[in-house]
């Protein structure tokens, strides 16, 4: 990562304060991952991007941010015992400030006071189990092998990355590959079928990411989330955000007025119906222009072909 640091760091000093964001990332990581080949190998591929288009510096760093954020560490609290509690022989805790008389606050509790015939009741019947005393708490105890975590085995990880560097070769090679007119109205043109081979390698970098527990984020414009903020209603906002947000929404004037009577209907906002008309024209300017500002960055940023990044005009 220093090198990584020391080659960005000229072409950051209008921004000093990325650099140190990026340090943070990294320590918040998980060590294993930071010690790993798979981050030393995206470490490297983005070292040879930012030496070969100092341009695009700061999409880099954002990838690597995006990275080191889906592989940080999850902080989990330490659970406290309460004030005099004293320990059961399973671990558990106990309050002694809890009745032990109260059969209708635990109804399911044992009985602590036998027959007489009984004088000395069992173990079992002083001291019941955790289960027995709340009765909610057995269904958040996991089933023995119930608690495995959701992920696939190092065999099935290899494979599916195996299947990404073949799958990217192809691709590199059907965009190499020359082409007639003839094979431009064929249904197995290389331009489908590097369409077709680019949609099986987005499916395989899905379930990657489930079997790796990892975020599936890959840093691009397009997946920034929209704040709007057009109109002086929140109930509005919201609702126009939520809208705007969706996966390949790019919404039209009836959109937007349809989002503005309804949070003005749940809402009971009271609207007028040429004030919520004059809202949604607004609205829908300013969001139309966040649509295509944020396509427009996401074309500059992602456009290109490895046949052409070497080119340098004259």
């Amino acid at each position: 990562l220093s090198q990584f640091l020391s080659v960005c760091a000229p072409l950051t000093q209008e921004h000093p304060e990325v650099l140190p964001f990026l340090s943070s990332r990294h320590l918040r990581a998980h060590p294993d991952f930071r010690g790993s080949a798979e981050f030393r190998n995206i470490l490297g591929r983005l070292l040879r991007r930012v030496r070969g288009r100092r341009r695009k510096v700061y999409v880099y760093i954002n990838e690597l941010c995006t990275v080191l954020k889906a592989r940080a560490l999850r902080r989990r609290l330490p659970l406290r015992a309460l004030p005099g509690a004293r320990p059961c022989p399973d671990g558990t805790f106990r309050n002694p400030h809890r009745s032990a008389h109260a059969p209708s606050q635990h109804p399911n509790a044992p009985s602590q006071h036998p027959s007489a015939p009984s004088q000395h009741p069992s173990p079992q019947s002083q001291h019941p189990s955790p289960q027995s005393q709340y009765p909610g708490a057995q269904s958040q105890q996991p089933e023995p092998g119930g608690g495995r975590r959701a992920g696939g085995s190092r065999r099935q990880i290899r494979h599916l990355e195996h299947l990404l560097r073949v799958y990217a070769g192809e691709i590199r090679r059907l965009q190499e590959r020359e082409l007639d007119l003839a094979e431009l109205d064929s249904a197995d043109s290389p331009y489908l079928q590097e369409n077709r081979l680019k949609r099986r390698m987005m499916r395989i970098f899905r379930r990657l990411c489930q079997l790796k527990d990892c975020s599936s984020l890959t840093g691009r414009v397009l997946e920034q989330r929209i704040r709007f903020r057009g109109t002086r209603y929140p109930e509005v906002n919201r609702s126009i955000e939520r809208f705007i947000n969706r996966p390949d929404a790019f919404p039209d004037y009836s959109d937007i007025l349809r989002e503005i009577r309804g949070a003005s209907a749940r809402h009971r906002l009271g609207l007028g119906r040429r004030q919520m008309e004059n809202m949604a024209q607004e609205a829908f300017r300013e969001v139309g222009n966040r649509l295509q500002e944020r396509r427009h960055l996401d074309l500059v940023y992602n456009f290109g072909s490895h046949l052409t990044d070497e080119y340098r005009p004259g």
